[in-house]
């Protein structure tokens, strides 16, 4: 799923602009500190053209006559230069740190904000986007916005005050040669706005193209074992190569844009410079003006042509602004499918009584499940099997409402799951995945994830009961042996073993196992299964399996088919009523492990 660009038209574009002023205007300090430092280094940069002039002019007196006095008067405005250079120097360098903090403040905010967004956005919203385009706009659209901030926001003031001002200086001492200094002035504005209108769009563009770049890298990464196994070396990098490719296009294009620009505006420069040395010389021989004067008009043009050439990298902080903070915002703006419903309450336990009720649902108008009807209580364990894309998943995940159900309800002791808050009601739900995640860190911290602050005790406990203690014990450094990234360093039981044990950890009112043993071995298995029915006696449990060893000692076991109960009943009801679980039963089952099935029951 590709998120649609937000600009769309300049009411947005203005929008964007306005939400980012907005979060400046928080840091008040900076920004006030910022603002006065632009008005000192505007004032001391004008006044270096002043100091100029006045100097020429005192050093054609020291050399049309011998005078100390006018001496003094020379070495004095040196010195006034010297110091007005350090200051402006000075303010300068505090208006650009200022403009620095307050973006980084910002891009600090929106990486919370930002993250603290995607932590609440539905399981729906996941399912339909590449991490790597989250990714992207996590890191590159933040720093586009942090720039605009840094590049924009204060430099504009600052040319503000600064073209302002000297306009105002330059033309109540010579109207014509002012009107002249300034003549670049239009061109380069007009330059500089066509050039963020070329360079919005392709910015926005660069940004979708980043964004499949890092989609590729993604996967090729999560997948390298996959790419190495069947030598997808060449066809990984010929797909990776035309992605950069394309990347690369529009970053040329956006080079040519703003050197273009920036060469028109340069060359408009020297026009000007060109015209008001040539009239202003005609002035000067005439006796109109001084040579002092003429130079203050030239130092004036050579002070204004750094910040005029902003204009550049300002338009280009502009146009990547309005690109990033569009597709920035229009993540903040989204509204989660799943949120806490007003007046909602905490989830109070009493007996720990799960109810489905007559419960409809589906994915983009897929219909799932079809009036699904049925109860779990404590010391009663449910098993659910049935062919894949029946919906077995489906259930465990509208439990602890990763969706909500488009019709019925689903009670737990009585209250719906939709009234009550999800953080309690999470806390009390635990689904144990059939894709089980492990975290870069350590075994420890992994199994202690959903509680940092268990006892060691606690989590030697949880790996013995999943029959992985043997086996962290025999590690060099045992519980804090470091797990590979996506717990790569180990087996697919093993990883599934660690995550049961995660769960049970938190001791929940209610537990999900979803396929959660489907790797691991029938043998290991027997044990697992053994240590959490003595855990099990006093929680609520499902138990979702393919595989029917799994579930057979479940006290109810419901048979899906197409999202609607077909069977229900204990293993023997099952056989018996020679039906569809009975079915699976002999496909699964060999003769010469019946014994071993029947030992499996004897030991509930």
């Amino acid at each position: 799923m590709t998120l649609k660009p937000r600009i769309t038209n300049r009411k947005q574009i203005s929008g964007t602009y306005i939400r980012i002023i907005k979060m400046a205007l928080k840091q008040k300090l900076h920004l006030v500190f910022g603002v006065i430092t632009i008005f000192g280094a505007a004032g001391f940069q004008l006044w270096i053209p002043i100091l100029l002039g006045s100097s020429v002019d005192i050093a054609m007196d020291v050399f049309s006559a011998e005078n100390a006095d006018v001496s003094d008067q020379l070495i004095f405005s040196g010195v006034l230069l010297l110091i007005s250079s350090i200051m402006r120097g000075i303010f300068t360098m505090a208006y650009n740190y200022s403009g620095e903090s307050i973006g980084q403040h910002i891009g600090y905010e929106l990486r919370l904000l930002y993250y603290q967004k995607l932590q609440k956005l539905s399981f729906s919203y996941h399912s339909h986007i590449h991490t790597g385009d989250l990714i992207t706009r996590g890191i590159l659209d933040i720093e586009g916005v942090s720039m605009f901030v840094r590049t924009a926001v204060l430099r504009s003031i600052y040319l503000v005050v600064l073209i302002g001002t000297g306009t105002y200086l330059v033309l109540s001492t010579d109207l014509v040669l002012g009107i002249l200094s300034l003549s670049f002035v239009p061109l380069a504005g007009w330059r500089a706005t066509a050039a963020r209108l070329q360079l919005r769009s392709s910015w926005f563009a660069l940004q979708e193209k980043l964004s499949i770049l890092s989609k590729v890298m993604d996967e090729n990464l999560g997948g390298i074992r996959v790419v190495r196994s069947f030598a997808s070396k060449t066809h990984e990098m010929d797909k990776f190569d035309r992605a950069s490719e394309e990347a690369l296009t529009i970053a040329n294009d956006q080079v040519q844009v703003k050197s273009k620009n920036v060469s028109l505006i340069g060359i408009s420069f020297l026009a000007a410079m060109g015209l008001v040395l040539w009239v202003g010389g005609l002035k000067v021989i005439n006796g109109s003006i001084t040579i002092g004067e003429l130079t203050t008009f030239l130092a004036f043009m050579s002070i204004l042509q750094a910040p005029v050439r902003m204009l550049g990298m300002m338009v280009n902080a502009f146009a990547r602004g309005a690109a990033s903070g569009g597709r920035l915002f229009s993540v903040l703006d989204m509204s989660s499918d799943i949120e806490d419903s007003q007046g909602s309450t905490n989830l109070t336990i009493t007996k720990g009584v799960l109810k489905f009720k007559d419960v409809h649902f589906g994915y983009e108008g897929e219909h799932t499940l079809n009036g699904v009807t049925f109860e779990a209580k404590p010391g009663h364990a449910v098993g659910i099997v049935g062919p894949p894309g029946s919906g077995k998943s489906t259930i465990a995940h509208l439990i602890p409402r990763f969706y909500d159900p488009s019709s019925g309800a689903i009670t737990i002791d009585g209250q719906n799951i939709k009234d009550v808050t999800l953080d309690s009601l999470r806390h009390s739900v635990s689904v144990v995945e059939q894709d089980s995640f492990m975290f870069t860190a350590s075994i420890d911290h992994n199994v202690a994830y959903g509680n940092p602050w268990a006892e060691d005790l606690d989590v030697e406990t949880a790996t013995r009961n999943t029959q992985m203690y043997q086996y962290i014990s025999r590690l060099p450094n045992k519980f804090s042996t470091m797990i590979g990234e996506r717990g790569v360093s180990l087996s697919g039981g093993q990883r599934q073993r660690l995550s049961i044990a995660r769960s049970i950890l938190l001791n929940p009112k209610i537990i999900i196992f979803d396929d959660s043993t489907s790797s691991v071995d029938a043998a290991t298995e027997q044990k697992i299964r053994v240590a959490l029915q003595e855990i099990s006696k006093d929680r609520t449990s499902i138990i979702i399996s393919h595989r029917l060893s799994s579930l057979m000692h479940a006290d109810e076991i419901l048979f899906i088919e197409k999202g609607k109960i077909i069977e229900r009943g204990n293993h023997n009801k099952l056989i018996n009523n020679n039906g569809k679980y009975a079915e699976l039963y002999k496909l699964q089952i060999r003769p010469d492990d019946k014994n071993k099935s029947e030992k499996i029951k004897n030991e509930r």
